[in-house]
C-alpha cells in the first residue's frame, strides 16, 4: 500500500524499546518518556521489569530467543494501544567474544538468535500495524562493527553486518508505505556491554584448548577493566539524541553515526584500499596481542 499519510510532527508517539535493563535501552526509554512519548520498555527478567516499572515506565516482558514471548509482547502492546505503534527501537543485543575458529555452530547460532533473528521476527510482527496506520519508524541499533571488523569479535560483527543488510533491504521494500527504517551505528558507549560479553566469553569459549589462549588473557583484561576500555567512549545519551531525531524528524536519516571511531572508520572504509584498511584495523586492535 502506498500512502502519504504521516502523523503530525508534534504528536507524541507510541514507542517500543527493547533491551531496557541497562545502558542504551534504559537511557533511551527514560529519555523518550521525559519528552512525553508513550514508551513501552522491555526486558527478559522479572527483576529488571520491576526496576523499570519503579522508574515509571510501562513494561513488557520480551525474550527475543522465544517466538511465543515475541508474540505475547506484540499482542499485549497492540491491545494496550488500540493497535497503534509509531516507533520500534531494536536495541536488545549482546556481544560474543572469541576467535572465529573457536566459535561453534551453536555459539554462533545463539548470537544470531538474539541479535538478528529475534530482532527480525519482532520487526516483522510490528510492520503490519504500521502498514495499516500508514506510517512508522523502525530504528535498528547496529554498531561500528556493522561497518568494519575487528579481531575476536566475529560473532557480534556477523550479526551486525547481517542486521545492516536486512535493514537496507527492508528500507527499499517499504518505500512508499510511510514507514522509515534507520540504522544507528555507535562506537564505544558506557554500558554493561563488556560485562555481558565477558560472561558470554566465559560460558562458551574454551580458552585452554585454543590457539589464541595467550591473546585471550589480554582480551579478558580489556573486558574486565574498570571505567572506559577505549578512548572516545560516550554516555548512552549520545545514542538517545539520535533516536530522538529518527523518531521525531519529518526526514529521518538512513544512518546515524555515534562516537568519533564510527565517523573515522566509515570514512576510512570509503577511502582506503582493503589492504590499507586491514593494516589500520590491525593497529587499532594491537593491544589485544599484548
Amino acid at each position: 500500500m502506498t500512502t502519504n499519510n504521516t502523523p503530525p510532527i508534534d504528536q507524541k508517539k507510541v514507542v517500543l524499546v527493547t533491551g531496557c535493563s541497562s545502558g542504551i535501552g534504559r537511557c533511551v526509554a527514560l529519555g523518550l518518556q521525559q519528552r512525553g512519548h508513550h514508551v513501552f520498555a522491555t526486558a527478559r527478567n522479572e527483576a529488571d521489569l520491576k526496576d523499570l516499572a519503579t522508574a515509571g515506565l510501562k513494561v513488557l516482558q520480551l525474550d527475543l530467543n522465544d517466538t511465543s514471548s515475541i508474540n505475547n509482547c506484540v499482542s499485549t502492546l497492540l491491545m494496550l494501544t488500540q493497535g497503534r505503534i509509531d516507533a520500534l527501537f531494536n536495541n536488545a543485543a549482546y556481544g560474543q567474544p572469541g576467535a572465529v575458529e573457536d566459535l561453534t555452530r551453536q555459539v554462533l547460532r545463539t548470537q544470531l538468535e538474539t541479535n538478528l533473528l529475534g530482532t527480525l521476527e519482532l520487526t516483522n510482527r510490528i510492520i503490519p500495524s504500521m502498514r495499516q496506520q500508514g506510517f512508522g519508524r523502525i530504528i535498528q541499533n547496529s554498531s561500528v562493527l556493522g561497518l568494519i571488523a575487528l579481531p575476536y569479535r566475529g560473532a557480534y560483527t556477523a550479526s551486525k553486518y547481517a542486521l545492516e543488510g536486512l535493514s537496507d533491504t527492508l528500507r527499499l521494500e517499504l518505500k512508499g508505505t510511510g514507514i522509515h527504517v534507520s540504522l544507528i551505528e555507535p562506537g564505544p558507549i558506557e554500558s554493561q556491554f563488556r560485562a555481558n560479553a565477558f560472561a558470554a566469553y566465559k560460558k562458551y569459549i574454551d580458552k585452554q584448548h585454543s590457539a589464541h589462549h595467550h591473546t585471550y588473557q589480554a582480551m579478558e583484561n580489556r573486558l574486565t577493566k574498570k571505567g572506559p576500555a577505549v578512548p572516545f567512549t560516550l554516555p548512552p545519551e549520545a545514542v538517545l539524541k539520535k533516536v530522538i531525531h529518527a523518531i521525531e524528524s519529518p526526514r529521518p536519516k538512513i544512518r546515524y553515526y555515534v562516537t568519533f571511531p564510527t565517523h573515522l572508520f566509515a570514512a576510512l572504509k570509503r577511502l582506503l584500499p582493503h589492504v590499507a584498511l586491514d593494516w589500520v584495523l590491525s593497529r587499532v586492535s594491537r593491544n589485544e596481542h599484548q
